[in-house]
């Protein structure tokens, strides 16, 4: 996902600068770019839409895999290119990237001016005064991995749109899976006080908010998440409330029963796995009682009939034979997810995996991810055509550019950016509505409905 937003500034009143700021990877990403940008303003930014004025250009990066490290350095390349042949004085690279790679970021792009960590996000007006005030070309780096965690009372513009928002809850993570550097890279497990995710929440809803997605690295971590949803429930304004990222052997029975007794605590459980096999989980330092996993499945269905499940897998793990993957497979075939996301496993330096032997070749990876995807567009073709002439709340997002009188948005069981959507055709319908739904078509991802009566 990428979000460019520019900004313009006027803070000496003797020349206006302009800001551009280009926000990649995931949604986690997405709200410390909204941080940085609520700063920005406070301290006299303008938005502005033409990147080729922008003075100074800040790249919020993500480095969690192979590609995201691909489209993070191509955007800085761009920038710096563009700093050669424009306007733009100043490029600062943030986020994971910045992190990750440090001053060898210098070295390799001399067009970068400076580098900001994910925990430091809060200096970014230090940064930029800097830069300023500095006499000669400088190489700042601020990547000390502070404790940085926004709360209820900062600044923030948020780039979703109107009806919908994320909320983070916590930062860092105190797993140590062995393909992943978040830890490294964001720092321990901290979190957000309960009393602040709520008044943040509160504020969302009185803006229009419709959809709140709470995020972390590990939602599950936070403490007394049951009574949190359920204060968040009680919102006057009531916004459904989808939470997202779960790690599982964190979900436990008191969450699924606030799921099952709160209408606007969405069904809809986001529970990444990686895998089935307990030989490749003890490989990757994941708890490897799959029985568990499916006991858990089977319960929280049988308490929440309409619950959607969301996971995620990762083939070709360091070892991940083919009756490891079958194993998997069957897996998939008997636990029938609504959604799966699949990647192939990115060897990562400076996590525990890259040195594993049994590193699997990329076109075994690429094969096994073929074959698994194409199971679960069978299981999801299925469990949207049961869904046919049945009347399902959809909330609205946005007029269909390609057909008058369209309107696309999500159900309940569909994210916003990572599952599929549904179009409904009827109306008087806006951006935010939510509206009810006969549902008379179906593919593998997508739904088509009629504005019910």
């Amino acid at each position: 996902m990428t979000q460019t937003v520019f900004i313009q500034m006027d803070r000496t009143k003797k020349r206006i600068e302009k800001i551009g700021l280009i926000s990649l990877g995931c949604s986690k990403n997405r709200v410390d770019s909204e941080i940085i940008l609520g700063l920005l303003k406070n301290n006299g930014y303008i938005l502005t839409q033409n990147p080729e004025e922008a003075n100074i250009i800040i790249i919020n990066t993500c480095s969690f895999i192979e590609s995201a490290k691909r489209e993070a350095i191509e955007s800085i390349l761009e920038m710096a290119q563009m700093k050669k042949e424009g306007r733009c004085r100043f490029l600062i690279v943030a986020g994971c990237l910045a992190q990750e790679c440090g001053v060898e970021l210098f070295q390799e792009i001399p067009e970068v001016d400076a580098l900001i960590g994910p925990g430091e996000m809060a200096r970014i007006i230090e940064v930029i005064d800097q830069l300023n005030s500095a006499a000669s070309r400088k190489a700042f780096h601020f990547l000390n991995r502070t404790s940085f965690l926004y709360d209820h009372s900062w600044p923030r513009i948020r780039t979703t749109r109107h009806h919908l928002a994320y909320i983070k809850i916590s930062d860092g993570c105190d797993h140590c899976c062995s393909y992943c550097l978040i830890p490294k890279l964001r720092g321990a497990y901290r979190e957000r006080g309960l009393e602040s995710v709520v008044a943040e929440a509160k504020t969302l809803a009185l803006e229009g908010v419709k959809e709140i997605c709470l995020i972390a690295q590990d939602t599950t971590a936070f403490t007394g998440l049951p009574l949190l949803l359920e204060r968040l429930s009680s919102i006057e304004e009531g916004p459904w409330i989808r939470l997202l990222y779960t790690y599982p052997f964190s979900v436990n029975h008191a969450l699924i029963d606030i799921m099952a007794k709160y209408p606007n605590v969405l069904p809809y459980l986001d529970i990444p796995l990686q895998h089935s096999h307990p030989g490749i989980l003890r490989a990757m330092n994941r708890p490897s009682d799959i029985k568990h996993i499916e006991t858990l499945i089977h319960s929280a269905r049988s308490s929440i009939p309409d619950l959607v499940i969301r996971t995620t897998f990762i083939v070709g793990f360091p070892g991940e034979t083919d009756n490891e993957f079958k194993h998997l497979i069957t897996f998939v075939q008997k636990m029938h997810f609504d959604h799966i996301g699949v990647f192939e496993y990115s060897r990562e330096r400076g996590t525990a995996a890259y040195h594993m032997h049994g590193q699997v070749s990329k076109r075994t990876k690429h094969k096994r991810y073929k074959e698994i995807m194409a199971l679960q567009a069978d299981i999801s073709n299925e469990k949207n055509r049961s869904k046919l002439g049945r009347i399902i709340e959809v909330i609205c997002d946005y007029p269909d550019p390609d057909q008058q009188g369209i309107m696309i948005g999500r159900t309940k069981g569909q994210a916003p950016e990572i599952d599929g959507l549904t179009r409904i055709a009827g109306e008087d319908l806006k951006p935010g509505d939510i509206c009810r739904t006969k549902i008379t078509g179906a593919s593998v991802y997508d739904l088509e409905g009629i504005k019910a009566i």
